[in-house]
């Protein structure tokens, strides 16, 4: 949340790696290790990048502290002379990424440190707890966003949240994802994203009857003022009662600017319904029935398909711990290594399984769209010197199925760079945006995906398909090995 000093935050392997190459290797030997997920969270078809920021935090103030160097020599496992150099340990390299609010895909890189071996072992547990963690929330941000239809999303789930920090960068997190708000106050003053929320069952609970309850709260905040009805009985005491004071409200002449109710317990679509009713019919056509308790996007989405009449959403539990998928499962591998003529060797790492093969090499990614509708047709990685031409045609394939081809013709499709630099020689020289900017990036970012790929259920994959040339490169590694 503040600019931390978060060098430990790291497994130990990496230190006693560290150590090994010290001792073992040239310190200062570049490598390239890339940062990718292999799955789409939740069986979807796409998610989306977040955590940049912090990240950029973390390796801003990447070094050992006298403390942590004590703290070190006490586990009784590091040479001194060890110790020492990381005394004036700093990050000197280079990072590429995906900006924020990016719609990404399986395997390609999200993050690529290029760097020398010793600072780019050190950074890998931050990284990816940072991105994986801020991704996972973005993405199933995005998907309750997408099943709500245009309604209104606020971010309830700090105390759901697995900790402080995850409260507060998950709701960073979910207003990058499409949320209009959040409950969290820290994340309110630290992110300069919307503040929202009503009252809790205890204010009503708190007063000798839901009436006078409904009315302080009114007296309050007249222009804020959804009511939370479902403390005793919903249509027969809390929809009456709050009837009864947006009418006082307006034969007083007090404007209602933003006003209405919220269901927290209940059969929120029969509930709902039925408060909609008693409100139009009392002439409060325009007042808001929010709904909170438990929802995610299957349940929003069937709600929708039910006819309930809600038109704002809290969600909490389910979407800041990503509550059917915990995990974004992003890894760190490494990808190349740099010989004494200063070129990549290109490095592959093997697996029984296929998805667990790396891709090799120093790598950038393009962006395909369709160039009449402006949708993603598919990325393609390549090597950094690879240069393909709008006015040329393309022939991609898949990597895993080399035999499905799809051929483009000149002129049908337009390209996009996805990776930016973010620090060269180790200073950084990108500037993140605002959070509420990102989210409007992100807005448009989904916009370019087709319907079959934001459809919560079985959802059509984008494809990420290689260049020829890393293609082959990777089947010659492949070939090598199986021989060796």
């Amino acid at each position: 949340m503040d600019q931390r000093n978060l060098t430990l935050l790291t497994d130990l392997y990496e230190l006693t790696m560290m150590q090994g190459y010290f001792k073992n290797k040239d310190k200062n030997e570049t490598v390239i290790f890339d940062m990718f997920y292999r799955n789409n969270p939740g069986d979807g078809g796409y998610a989306i990048c977040a955590g940049l920021e912090q990240v950029i935090d973390y390796i801003k103030n990447l070094h050992f502290t006298a403390a942590d160097i004590d703290y070190l020599a006490s586990l009784g496992i590091f040479g001194q002379d060890f110790l020492d150099y990381l005394r004036e340990f700093r990050f000197t390299g280079d990072i590429w990424a995906i900006p924020e609010g990016t719609l990404v895909f399986p395997r390609e890189p999200l993050i690529k440190i290029i760097a020398p071996i010793m600072q780019a072992q050190l950074v890998e547990a931050a990284i990816l707890n940072i991105i994986n963690h801020q991704s996972l929330i973005a993405t199933k941000a995005a998907r309750v966003c997408y099943a709500a239809r245009g309604d209104g999303i606020m971010e309830f789930g700090l105390r759901r949240a697995q900790g402080p920090d995850a409260g507060t960068y998950g709701a960073r997190a979910a207003m990058i994802g499409g949320c209009i708000g959040t409950s969290n106050v820290l994340a309110g003053q630290l992110f300069d994203v919307p503040v929202k929320g009503t009252h809790a069952h205890s204010w009503i609970m708190s007063f000798p009857d839901e009436y006078t309850a409904f009315k302080e709260y009114a007296n309050m905040y007249p222009s804020a003022c959804i009511l939370l009805v479902d403390t005793y009985d919903t249509l027969k005491s809390g929809v009456p009662n709050a009837i009864r004071v947006f009418t006082e409200m307006r034969e007083a002449g007090i404007p209602l600017t933003f006003y209405g109710i919220r269901l927290d317990s209940g059969d929120l679509a029969y509930l709902s319904k039925k408060a909609r009713k008693m409100l139009d019919a009392a002439g409060f056509t325009d007042a808001v029935i929010s709904a909170s308790n438990d929802l995610d996007e299957f349940l929003i989405d069937s709600l929708k398909a039910q006819g309930a009449a809600i038109t704002s959403w809290g969600v909490g539990t389910h979407m800041i711990t990503s509550r059917n998928c915990p995990s974004f499962g992003g890894v760190y591998k490494l990808a190349a290594i740099q010989d004494k003529n200063g070129e990549f060797i290109p490095k592959i790492k093997l697996s029984e399984n296929t998805e667990k093969v790396t891709n090799p090499g120093n790598k950038k990614i393009y962006r395909i769209y369709d160039k009449e509708s402006g949708k993603i047709k598919a990325d393609l990685i390549c090597l950094v010197d690879e240069i393909f031409h709008e006015d040329e045609p393309m022939l991609l394939f898949d990597p895993l199925e080399p035999w499905k081809k799809t051929r483009l013709a000149a002129g049908t499709y337009t390209l996009r760079e996805l990776m930016v630099p973010v620090f060269q020689n180790g200073v950084c020289c990108y500037e993140s945006p605002k959070v509420m900017d990102i989210r409007a990036y992100c807005q448009k970012e989904l916009d370019t995906l087709w319907e079959e790929t934001k459809r919560l259920v079985n959802p059509h994959q984008i494809y990420v398909d290689l260049s020829k040339k890393l293609y082959d490169i990777k089947i010659e590694l492949l070939d090598r090995m199986s021989q060796a």
